[in-house]
């Protein structure tokens, strides 16, 4: 069916923020300052493409510092922020460590710390189990915060120790979604203390924008990024949420529908922010091979956000 025209409105920004390409700098730079192997505490981004071709240049992932056979050789902790016990335990041990947490993550982070010692008890929104918020709830002695995921959850919250209250949220959540949470917290506790400026990340922002835009010109809509990249689901429940009947996540098991395909006027194409341009362009060859593609970039924002490395890596 080469003959088939087929409309591919592509979403920008799409694919890696600030805080990714920060974090992937900071392993290549570490390499090349203490040489291989340099070890990294849990997946520096979550891609697969980008974990696979740091490990070509002699970085070793492990999930925590007691997988480390040689301590004398650096580690990295991952862009989504550890708890403090991480770093504590890196000094305990006398490794060297480099923080890749993204700055916009560990202002998150202050902003915890700042509520805690002014006597706030923390609703945290976000998703259990995520890195990041295992990180964010690790800055604050135990029990000083609690995770809310849902506005059934908002709805059931019950203030128990009468402290005041305030919340923060996980960086990479649906904008609409934390909304509604946000507005049944506000409803229950009228007095609820809310960061000075909201914690979503610009790049998750202008991403879930940028597809909200086309969505429902798309007949199908195909988000690229891997299934544990909590940025790259949240897209394609915007995509859905926002018109688009057909919304999937393409990640690097995942078979191209192409039959589906066949049957559509319009697709949209947008990526998560930790997946490399490169997963697009393969992705819209592949579709090339089968189709004849009209391709029109639809860009709501230009990004010009750049975040410095640490000093000690120049």
């Amino acid at each position: 069916m080469k003959n088939k025209e087929i409309k591919v409105l592509l979403a920008s920004p799409r694919g890696f923020c600030a805080g990714v390409d920060r974090a992937i700098e900071i392993v290549k730079k570490s390499i090349d300052k203490y040489g291989a192997p340099v070890y990294v505490r849990h997946e520096i981004v979550h891609n697969k493409n980008v974990v696979e071709s740091l490990k070509n240049i002699g970085a070793i992932f492990v999930e925590e510092l007691s997988e480390i056979k040689d301590k004398t050789r650096p580690v990295i902790f991952s862009a989504h922020g550890v708890p403090k016990s991480v770093p504590s335990e890196a000094e305990n041990l006398n490794m060297e460590y480099i923080d890749a947490t993204c700055p916009l993550v560990s202002k998150v982070h202050r902003e915890t710390e700042n509520l805690n010692k002014n006597g706030c008890h923390i609703i945290l929104i976000g998703h259990k189990n995520h890195p990041e918020v295992i990180g964010t709830m690790g800055q604050t002695p135990k029990g000083s915060i609690d995770l809310v995921e849902s506005v059934e959850d908002a709805k059931k919250y019950e203030n128990k120790d009468g402290k005041n209250l305030a919340f923060v949220t996980q960086t990479t959540l649906s904008v609409d979604d934390t909304k509604e949470i946000i507005e049944e917290l506000k409803k229950k506790f009228p007095n609820i203390k809310e960061p000075k400026k909201e914690d979503i990340c610009y790049a998750t922002t202008n991403r879930q924008a940028a597809v909200k835009k086309i969505a429902k010109e798309c007949e199908m809509f195909f988000v690229i990024g891997s299934r544990n990249s909590s940025n790259s689901v949240r897209l394609v429940e915007v995509a859905s949420n926002s018109g688009c009947p057909n919304a999937t996540l393409i990640h690097s098991e995942s078979i191209i529908p192409f039959d589906k395909i066949a049957t559509c006027n319009t697709i949209g194409i947008s990526s998560g922010a930790s997946a490399p341009e490169i997963l697009v362009e393969n992705f819209i060859n592949d579709l090339k091979k089968k189709y004849s593609l009209k391709i029109e970039e639809v860009e709501i924002i230009k990004e010009e956000v750049t975040f410095k490395i640490p000093g000690k890596l120049n």
